[in-house]
């Protein structure tokens, strides 16, 4: 089951039920569309129509289910619990995609820690119509398991992901990759909208912010170094090379910002600046940050 079938959600699910996954897509704002027309995607990899979507307006029609993976955003983790009860048995797995930190430690606080997986994406992408997903660049899942190294379900998980044509490995540490994925959203989500709306290739064409999204990267990455999560400093020039690939592209925050929509603030920025604090790292520019956000993202 699919929670959360928007960009994310539908696109990693569409291409596992191209693959022959049965998948249910829990919709909302698309559901009659895509129950009527299917749903599409396209992708510099190759295209995908899939025409016959199992689509569902409530989890109760969807039933029990092996595998969940949520793609809500992490400001309707309350919603969950209505949402995932009706989807879950007793050997049911939860996958969460969702960014920023402290999701799968509520997962496993409400549905238990045995059952909770977490996977990062690396992607470009965006809904631009009903049923429509556009992916532009990269695509690979980083999965692990909470608060434990890799077990054999998890190895099946990514089988069957690869098997579908997924770009997916195993991390032996879910949280340093957590903050590794940080390093570039802290960034490039947060100036995105606080220097008034900007994307990627923006940032990086502007000498001050491209040196203001380096001084965070460092930042970011001094508490991951700071509370046990080792991860170099040279990684910083890497994400900027990266970024440069990804071309005009605006971050999901951005469009969440700009469509009027709640925005990960408290996932994404604000956890990692108490983590910082509490662990004694340098957060000045994380905090000035995190407190724009909190101010435009009303």
């Amino acid at each position: 089951a699919i929670v959360g079938s928007g960009a994310v959600g539908c696109y990693y699910g569409g291409k596992l039920a191209h693959g022959g996954v049965d998948v249910h897509f829990l919709m909302r704002r698309d559901l009659d569309h895509v129950r009527e027309r299917g749903l599409q995607i396209r992708s510099p990899k190759g295209d995908i129509s899939l025409t016959h979507v199992h689509a569902h307006g409530t989890a109760a029609s969807i039933g029990a289910v092996d595998l969940v993976i949520i793609a809500l955003k992490a400001t309707d983790n309350d919603a969950l619990l209505e949402l995932l009860p009706p989807l879950i048995h007793d050997e049911t797995m939860i996958l969460t995609l969702q960014n920023g930190l402290g999701n799968e430690a509520w997962l496993a606080q409400h549905f238990g820690d045995e059952r909770v997986l977490g996977g990062l994406c690396f992607v470009c992408l965006n809904r631009t119509a009903p049923g429509l997903i556009e992916h532009y660049s990269q695509g690979a899942i980083a999965l692990g398991e909470h608060l434990r190294p890799p077990a054999e379900r998890t190895r099946s998980v990514v089988a069957e992901f690869l098997r579908c044509g997924i770009d997916v490995r195993l991390v032996e540490n879910l949280e340093t990759a957590r903050w590794r994925k940080l390093v570039w959203n802290v960034p490039f989500n947060g100036l995105a909208i606080v220097a008034g709306g900007v994307d990627v290739s923006a940032i990086l064409a502007n000498e001050s912010l491209a040196l203001l999204a380096r001084s965070l990267m460092r930042e970011i990455i001094g508490i991951a170094n700071q509370r046990g999560h080792e991860i170099p400093f040279t990684f910083i020039e890497e994400q900027m090379r990266a970024t440069e690939s990804m071309g005009p592209y605006k971050p999901s925050s951005l469009l969440d910002y700009l469509g009027g929509r709640p925005v990960e603030v408290e996932a994404i920025w604000g956890e990692a600046y108490r983590q910082g604090l509490a662990a004694k790292a340098g957060v000045a520019h994380l905090e000035t940050v995190y407190h724009l956000l909190k101010t435009l993202c009303v």
